[in-house]
C-alpha cells in the first residue's frame, strides 16, 4: 500500500470517528412524514418547520414552554442523494398574496432542522447549550400501502386485488381491466404488448378509485412511477391462477417474476435505506374526505390502517417486522383539516380517529410503539361563525373557497357524528350510504395572513403533535 493509501485510510478512519463523536454529542430524531390520499403532507412538514423556527404558537409544546429553545435554524440535509424539501417554496405558497395549496408529495424528500437546548438540571449552569437534529423525511403514502407486498407472494396478492375490484363500489370502475384480464392466455408465451395493456388497464382503474375517494392500495408506485415508468418492473397486473402448470415462458410467469422485481428492486431497498431509519413516524389521515365519500371509503381507511400497524409490529415473522424491531417508538395518527368543523366537532373527529386506530391495532395484534390518534390543521384556512337558520344556531366555518373565481362563504357541513361506534358499524356492514345522515365538505383555500410576524403558521394542535413526537427528545 503506498503513502497516499495509507494517508487516505487513516483520514477516512479520522473522519468516522469524528462523525461518531459528532453524532454521540448531537443526536439526531428520523421523522417520517406519510399520509394517505390528500391528507396534506406537504401542507404539514411546512407547518411543523415554520413553527419550530417562530415558536410564538407553539405554547403546548414543552421545550418552548420551558424556555429551554435557544434557537432553531435549517441546515444543510445530510444525505447527498436525497431531494431536498422545497420549505421555501411551499411557504411561500401558503404566505402569497393570493395564497394556494402547494403540489403535493410525489417522491421522498429530507429536510435538517436543527435545535439549540439549554441544559437542565442541577449542573445546567456547568453545562454549554446542546444540538439535537430533527431530519424529516416526506414519502407518498402510496408508498407506505407498499408495506403488505412483504409478506405477499404474486398468488396472495392477485387474489385480494381481484377481490377487492369486485366489491359493489368498484366493480364499475375495474370493469375495463377485468373484461381485458378475461380475454387473456395466461399459460400464453408472454407477449410484451399484451402485458403492457393489461398493466394499464389495471392502473387506470388504480387511478379510478382515488379519484372516487376511495383508496388504491398497492403498488404504490403505478401512480407515482417517476423514472421507473414503462419498465417491467411496473408491467404486471393481477391474475387469476392458471387450471394447469404454467411454463417459464408464459404470461403469468412473467408477471411473477416481475412482481418480485417489484418487490426486491423497489420496495426493499426503499425500507431498507429510509424507513427502516426512522425512529419516529406521521402518518396523516383524511377522515373527514372518507366520511363526505361514504362508508365504503371508512372501510378500506380502516383495512390500510390495519395493514400498516400488522407491519410496524415489533418481532413479526416478516422481513419488515425483523428489520423494524425496537426502532420506530412513536406513530402519530393524525386526522387532518380540523379547519373545516367548528371547534366543537373536534373532540367527535378525535374520538372517530382513535377508534379507527383502535380498531386496527386489535385486527393487526399490534403491540409495539406507543401510537396516538389526533385531531388537528396544520394550516388553519378558516375562521369560526355562528348563524340563525330557521330558529336554531348552526356552528359553521367561514372561509375562501375554491373556484374561478374564489368567493368566500359560511359553510354548515351537517352535524358531526358523536357515535364513532356507529360510524364503524355502517363501514364494516357495507351500508351503500350513512344510516345516520350524510357529511358534507367542502374544500377551502389558504387565508391570506397566515404568518405573523415572529410567529409560524395559524394551526389548530400543531404544537400537541409536537410534543408526542419530539418532545421527550429534546
Amino acid at each position: 500500500m503506498g503513502l497516499g493509501a495509507i494517508s487516505d485510510a487513516v483520514l477516512s478512519r479520522l473522519e468516522a470517528g469524528a462523525a461518531d463523536a459528532r453524532a454521540a454529542f448531537e443526536p439526531v430524531v428520523r421523522l417520517g412524514v406519510t399520509g394517505l390520499a390528500r391528507s396534506g403532507k406537504t401542507v404539514f412538514i411546512t407547518s411543523l418547520v415554520a413553527n419550530l423556527l417562530d415558536r410564538g404558537r407553539m405554547l403546548g409544546f414543552t421545550p418552548e414552554a420551558e424556555g429551554r429553545i435557544v434557537a432553531a435554524y435549517l441546515q444543510p440535509q445530510p444525505d447527498a442523494t436525497v431531494p431536498r424539501f422545497d420549505y421555501e417554496g411551499n411557504l411561500a405558497a401558503l404566505t402569497a398574496t393570493a395564497p394556494n395549496w402547494p403540489d403535493s408529495t410525489r417522491a421522498i424528500s429530507q429536510l435538517r432542522l436543527s435545535l439549540r437546548l439549554r441544559p437542565g438540571g442541577m449542573l445546567a449552569s456547568m453545562r454549554g447549550a446542546r444540538m439535537v437534529h430533527i431530519d424529516i423525511i416526506d414519502y407518498p403514502g402510496e408508498w407506505l400501502l407498499d408495506l403488505a407486498l412483504l409478506d405477499q407472494s404474486y398468488a396472495q396478492w392477485s387474489q385480494a386485488a381481484l377481490a377487492r375490484a369486485a366489491k359493489p363500489g368498484r366493480a364499475g370502475m375495474a370493469k375495463a381491466w377485468l373484461a381485458k384480464l378475461e380475454g387473456v392466455d395466461a399459460l400464453a408465451v408472454l407477449d410484451e404488448p399484451t402485458a403492457q395493456s393489461l398493466a394499464a388497464a389495471f392502473t387506470a382503474y388504480l387511478q379510478n378509485t382515488r379519484d372516487a375517494g376511495l383508496s388504491p392500495g398497492a403498488p404504490g408506485r403505478f401512480l407515482l412511477p417517476g423514472d421507473l415508468a414503462g419498465s417491467p418492473a411496473l408491467t404486471f397486473a393481477p391474475m387469476p391462477p392458471p387450471a394447469s402448470r404454467a411454463r417459464n415462458t408464459s404470461l403469468y410467469r412473467a408477471f411473477e417474476r416481475r412482481y418480485e422485481a417489484y418487490r426486491s428492486e423497489i420496495v426493499k431497498p426503499f425500507f431498507r435505506q429510509h424507513f427502516a431509519r426512522l425512529d419516529r413516524q406521521v402518518v396523516l389521515l383524511d377522515v373527514l374526505d372518507a366520511l363526505h365519500t361514504g362508508p365504503a371509503a371508512m372501510q378500506e381507511m380502516r383495512d390500510d390502517l390495519a395493514s400498516v400497524l400488522a407491519a410496524f409490529r415489533p418481532g413479526a415473522d416478516s422481513w419488515l417486522g425483523r428489520l423494524l424491531r425496537r426502532r420506530i417508538d412513536r406513530i402519530l395518527f393524525a386526522a387532518t383539516k380540523a379547519d373545516h368543523l367548528h371547534h366543537t366537532s373536534h373532540d367527535d373527529l378525535a374520538a372517530l380517529t382513535t377508534a379507527l386506530l383502535r380498531e386496527a391495532r386489535d385486527r393487526a395484534a399490534f403491540a409495539g410503539a406507543e401510537t396516538r390518534g389526533m385531531a388537528l390543521a396544520a394550516l388553519r384556512a378558516t375562521v369560526e361563525q355562528t348563524l340563525s337558520h330557521e330558529g336554531a344556531a348552526l356552528n359553521c366555518v367561514r372561509g375562501l373557497l375554491a373556484g374561478n373565481p374564489p368567493r368566500e362563504a359560511a359553510l354548515y357541513p351537517g352535524a358531526f357524528p358523536d357515535d364513532p361506534d356507529a360510524v364503524l358499524n355502517d363501514a364494516r356492514a357495507a351500508q351503500p350510504q350513512w344510516l345516520g345522515g350524510g357529511f358534507e365538505m367542502m374544500s377551502f383555500l389558504p387565508q391570506p395572513g397566515a404568518r405573523q410576524k415572529g410567529m409560524g403558521l395559524a394551526h389548530i394542535r400543531m404544537d400537541q403533535a409536537a410534543e408526542f413526537l419530539l418532545a421527550d427528545r429534546l
